[in-house]
């Protein structure tokens, strides 16, 4: 338990546990009454990222989740499979980064069956209609 939270704590996962925190305490907010998932829909677009089609909060959320969850488990295995060593203390800061990608490869994967749960959200191209999509349609009716 001290080497897991050592890990979590430690740099540079320290700012991907930072970020877990912040996502907590929003969905805990949510949870109470206080805010909606919707909230930050206005303020970010993440189709250019490939996680459209779902809330921005649900799409950040999956993203610092997986991202914190393989960062340590990475971490973790390093700790137990290497002596300490200049080598290791690069790679310790190269894990976290490796696990931002492949959970934002993840998320991608995730959030693809998910957008069918959340039809007035801008999706992904060619799955489906779109809001985009049906406002330029009627546009082109009106016209």
């Amino acid at each position: 338990m001290r080497t897991f939270l050592a890990v979590a704590t430690g740099l540079p996962t320290i700012l991907l546990t930072a970020a877990l925190v912040v996502m907590v305490c929003f969905w805990f907010l949510v949870a109470a009454g206080f805010t909606t998932a919707h909230s930050f829909d206005a303020d970010l677009d993440l189709r250019p990222w490939g996680m459209g089609g779902v809330p921005v909060t649900i799409a950040v959320s999956s993203l610092t989740v997986l991202a914190w969850s393989l960062s340590v488990g990475g971490t973790l295995v390093l700790v137990a499979f290497t002596s300490p060593g200049p080598a290791t203390g690069l790679l310790r800061m190269v894990v976290p980064v490796l696990a931002l990608l492949a959970a934002w490869r993840m998320t991608r994967l995730l959030v693809r069956p998910l957008h069918r749960l959340f039809p007035d959200e801008p999706g992904l191209p060619g799955l489906g209609r779109t809001r985009d999509r049906d406002h330029w349609d009627d546009l082109d009716r009106a016209a």
